[in-house]
């Protein structure tokens, strides 16, 4: 056995179940039962975890199936993820991040101050890590920038939005429901404009197909007919979404 389950499934919150070898990593797994789930799905987190979800009706011996079947896929995503460039924790002073598809670093400008992208913003004097506040600065900016360019892609392809957010999340760049309600990660402030369109543009053809189905991509392409070459720079930059 690669793996054995050492805790029992919750339903809502995955906890460490197991581990599973793959080559000369020994990477922990996540287990979790979701009842709207359709089918089995793996994913690899961000942190280098496994997680494997089971649909309703579904039994942990598949789940053990599923994972031994996409062993070889489970692999290459973890080279890539163990690849990926590190992003340190802190951001002090002479730190580059991506603004607009622009790499920019954060300079000093006058006592608690900092200059990023030719503004200047206030931080605290007490502490060299400026992240905090460059990524709330940046969130501000979001917040103003990502509806309003939703509401013109929407118009100009007559489409109806109910609502957009921005938010923090961890693992996509974006969602659309059911009801019409999408919702935008506030990093698509750091992509190149034209990523950022598709990422809206990729959500906004959800409202016809809310899924990814052959019909579904054809409308991206549709919308956007250059998606491939956003999609490609996102698999090269996804370091970004950290």
């Amino acid at each position: 056995m690669f793996f054995s389950f050492i805790n029992r499934l919750r339903a809502r919150a995955p906890v460490p179940s197991g581990f599973l070898q793959i080559g000369a990593r020994t990477v922990p797994l996540l287990v979790v039962r979701n009842p709207r789930a359709r089918r089995y799905l793996l994913r690899v987190q961000p942190d280098g975890s496994a997680r494997v979800t089971i649909p309703r009706g579904g039994s942990r011996g598949e789940a053990q199936s599923f994972v031994e079947r996409n062993r070889g896929w489970l692999e290459r995503q973890l080279d890539e993820v163990h690849s990926r460039p590190h992003v340190p924790a802190a951001w002090p002073v002479g730190t580059e991040i991506f603004l607009r598809g622009e790499r920019v670093r954060l300079e000093a400008g006058d006592s608690g101050h900092v200059r990023i992208g030719g503004e200047t913003l206030a931080v605290s004097e007490s502490t060299p890590d400026l992240r905090p506040a460059v990524e709330r600065h940046l969130r501000q900016l979001a917040v103003r920038e990502l509806p309003a360019r939703v509401a013109e892609l929407a118009a100009e392809h007559t489409l109806v939005v109910q609502r957009v957010t921005v938010r923090n999340q961890r693992v996509r760049w974006g969602s659309c429901s059911r009801r019409g309600a999408i919702s935008l990660n506030w990093r698509l402030l750091q992509l190149p404009l034209f990523v950022r369109d598709y990422i809206i543009l990729h959500e906004l053809a959800h409202l016809r197909e809310l899924n990814h189905s052959a019909r579904f991509w054809r409308e991206v392409g549709r919308l956007c007919p250059e998606y491939r070459v956003a999609e490609q720079w996102l698999k090269a930059n996804r370091q970004l979404l950290r």
